[in-house]
């Protein structure tokens, strides 16, 4: 099973952190991993004029990290009985904070509530849409909620196999990852996983157009064998799954299945709010091409849609383009 062994915690501004704080602590103590507690206070510039005031801008911003080291101790107080958690304070910008700090320390996770807001579609342009977008590692979103435990975790995967050859690999490891993080979670939560693939028929919509004339049952048999290779590009990738994490694992875990015909920023939210997701755990492919990927239009949609806790991977060989 995926373990991860360098945990960030971000401690937000308006967020509830002590809610998603405790989770940080159970995944860090089932992972045996370093766990880091961060808080962000802003850079003050150098040349803020204080005048009239019995104070410098060093003793301002020191007062800054003081009051910032101060709430992480209150907030870990009654959690490090067995789990030595690190205390950390960063400055400047926070997404970009966050993403240099794992650059420079190698971290695989970074946990940070989902602000304030109450839904992900209300975060574009936000510190965490950033972070979704440009931080190295899986970043993980989390809606506070008073819960002890998640329920059912989604995985959501792309299994088309018509992507370019040089592609492709990126997209199968990609979607791999996505399984085996999301069973991961599944078995430390005793959860429901549940395992989504959108797909759609490019050729029925061009003949629904009436660009050739052909008869229905020709299309709909043809949507049917397309929905059939979708099927079995479904079940190669559980199989892979079961590959990885054993045989045994895959059958205690039992996957239930989704193949919803449709767009992904559609039917993907549909089915996660059918099956009452508690977290989704989705890839974030970019265009290729650019020194930095960015979060792929499909993805960013979906995120705008969804009403839940994300866990968001990238690509073998992202970039970010935030640099040390």
């Amino acid at each position: 099973m995926k373990r991860f062994k360098n945990i960030l915690y971000v401690v937000g501004n308006d967020a509830d952190d002590d809610c998603a704080l405790a989770r940080a602590f159970d995944l860090a103590r089932s992972n045996q991993a370093h766990l880091t507690i961060a808080a962000v206070v802003e850079q003050l510039p150098a040349e803020l004029s204080l005048e009239g005031l019995d104070v410098t801008g060093e003793g301002l911003q020191r007062a800054l990290v003081d009051k910032a080291k101060a709430r992480l101790d209150a907030l870990i107080a009654d959690r490090a009985e067995d789990l030595d958690a690190e205390r950390l304070v960063l400055t400047g910008e926070l997404f970009l904070a966050v993403i240099r700090d794992v650059l420079g320390h190698g971290r695989d996770l970074v946990i940070k509530c989902a602000g304030d807001t109450g839904m992900l579609d209300r975060l574009l342009g936000s510190d965490d849409m950033h972070l979704l977008r440009k931080c190295p590692c899986p970043v993980w979103l989390l809606r506070p909620t008073p819960q002890p435990r998640f329920h059912r975790v989604l995985a959501a995967v792309d299994v088309e196999q018509l992507y370019p050859e040089a592609e492709l690999g990126t997209r199968r490891e990609l979607s791999l990852s996505i399984l085996e993080i999301a069973a991961s979670l599944a078995v430390a939560e005793f959860a429901e996983l549940h395992v989504v693939h959108a797909w759609d028929s490019v050729a029925e919509s061009v003949m629904r157009l009436g660009a050739l004339s052909l008869p229905d049952d020709q299309i709909q048999a043809h949507v049917a064998a397309e929905r059939r290779r979708h099927g079995s590009a479904l079940e190669a990738a559980l199989h892979a799954l079961g590959d990885r994490i054993g045989p045994e694992a895959l059958s205690w875990l039992k996957p239930v299945l989704h193949l919803p015909k449709g767009p992904p920023h559609r039917v993907l939210p549909a089915v996660a709010a059918d099956v009452e997701a508690d977290v989704v755990v989705l890839g974030t492919v970019g265009r290729s091409g650019l020194a930095g990927l960015l979060i792929g239009n499909t993805a960013e949609n979906v995120l705008q849609r969804l009403d839940c806790s994300v866990l968001a991977l990238k690509p073998r060989g992202f970039a970010s383009p935030v640099g040390l």
